[in-house]
């Protein structure tokens, strides 16, 4: 079966009937139903709120996972009904952070190719690359995860570019030294 309408459209109760029956259907999407829950205009803050709690009942593992997936719904997800400061933000997104880190890890993951930050999305409406799928660190890429505990493979190449061009240099002066003594 398939549920044939948006999330985004539905009501409070069709929201309950669809998550205790997502097993029925085939289009059923976790990560559009979270996006729905933001998106949903038909829906106050406590009745988002309340979605929001009994989805977390069925889907929890999937929700942490978002973290990795989508940080951005994951953060407008948490933040429903709050009023948040700038340092309760920059703590979120460093929560966030840490925790992209500690699930890649967990999982023995090794690339970084995930959701959102597989596809090509410049912002520009007429770029004939959105929704392209694309390698990690292509040159094509926006986004990327980082984190802080990354090295910097420029910076190592940069910096023995730089001892290399210093040993060049010492050893043509001495050499200059000795031919004019």
């Amino acid at each position: 079966m398939k549920i044939g309408q948006r999330f985004n459209k539905l009501t409070l109760k069709e929201y309950f009937f669809y998550i205790d029956n997502y097993k029925k259907y085939t289009d059923f999407n976790i990560l559009g139903l979270y996006r729905s829950i933001i998106e949903n205009d038909k829906l106050d803050i406590t009745s988002k709120i309340e979605v929001r709690e009994y989805t977390h009942k069925t889907f929890k593992k999937s929700f942490d996972f978002l973290q990795l997936k989508d940080p951005q719904t994951y953060f407008d997800i948490i933040t429903i009904g709050k009023e948040l400061t700038q340092a309760d933000e920059n703590q979120i997104w460093s929560d966030i952070i840490n925790n992209q880190q500690k699930i890649l890890a967990d999982k023995k993951i090794k690339h970084r190719n995930f959701g959102i930050y597989s596809k090509h999305s410049c912002g520009y409406s007429t770029c004939p690359l959105n929704g392209l799928m694309i390698r990690q660190g292509a040159l094509i890429s926006e986004r990327f995860m980082h984190f802080n505990s990354d090295k910097n493979e420029y910076a190592a190449k940069n910096k023995s570019d730089r001892r290399r061009a210093d040993r060049k240099r010492k050893k043509q002066t001495i050499q200059k030294n000795m031919s004019s003594d």
